[in-house]
């Protein structure tokens, strides 16, 4: 059973969650202090977090931060400040999903499910466009092999592994650049620039990455 980490500090509102996420078939778990969650993160490993911004002890976009530095666990942000968002995706966090309150309960569930969805795909269908061969380094798209450098490879494999989620251009260079090397952000735009062309050469009617303002990079 897949739990979440339910990191709330009003209780009606946690319990709430708790009770619909039960419903569908979820385990939970409710921390109400900031303080807590890493330590119980590292020790539980949930699969995915709802995690508030406004929290007693440490605050949320410090635990985001924190957790992205060593985990991928799926994160929801919560926040009651609509303005916020826009200051979330400047930060380039790495939160996977957010939900502005006042939200129904029936909604959270719902995000919830895509999250580990997109996060949890399975096997790629053998009817899926785009196909991978890691121990040959190898991608195709609709049949056609594509002409990639390592780095593309590795690039394209990683946003391909999950549909929709946000990466940041910090969260890329830390993944395809395992020897910690020094990277300028434009290096990301230039790999991207030129797997966008080398896609589009197969397939002219698809933008498979697209751009998040402010974000970074998603496919789709």
């Amino acid at each position: 059973m897949q739990r979440v980490l339910i990191v709330e500090d009003e209780e009606r509102l946690a319990g709430l969650l708790q009770d619909f996420l039960r419903q569908a078939g979820y385990d939970t778990h409710w921390l109400d202090n900031g303080n807590a969650v890493v330590p119980w993160v590292t020790a539980n490993t949930p699969d995915a977090i709802m995690l508030d911004l406004m929290l007693p002890g440490v605050d949320g976009l410090s635990i985001c931060r924190e957790l992205r530095r060593h985990s991928d666990i799926p994160i929801l942000i919560t926040t009651a400040r609509v303005e916020e968002i826009d200051r979330l995706l400047g930060l380039e966090l790495g939160a996977d999903d957010y939900i502005c309150k006042p939200y129904s309960m029936r909604e959270a569930v719902a995000r919830v499910k895509a999250v580990l969805r997109r996060r949890s795909p399975g096997p790629a269908p053998a009817d899926t466009p785009l196909q991978f061969e890691d121990d040959k380094l190898r991608a195709t798209l609709l049949g056609q092999t594509l002409d990639l450098t390592q780095i593309e490879y590795q690039l394209l494999r990683l946003l391909a592994r999950h549909p929709g989620r946000i990466y940041s251009r910090d969260m890329l260079m830390n993944k395809i650049y395992e020897d910690n090397r020094v990277v300028a952000d434009r290096t990301v735009d230039s790999h991207v620039k030129k797997l966008r062309r080398k896609m589009a050469d197969v397939d002219p009617d698809h933008e498979y990455i697209q751009s998040v303002y402010g974000a970074g990079y998603k496919f789709e």
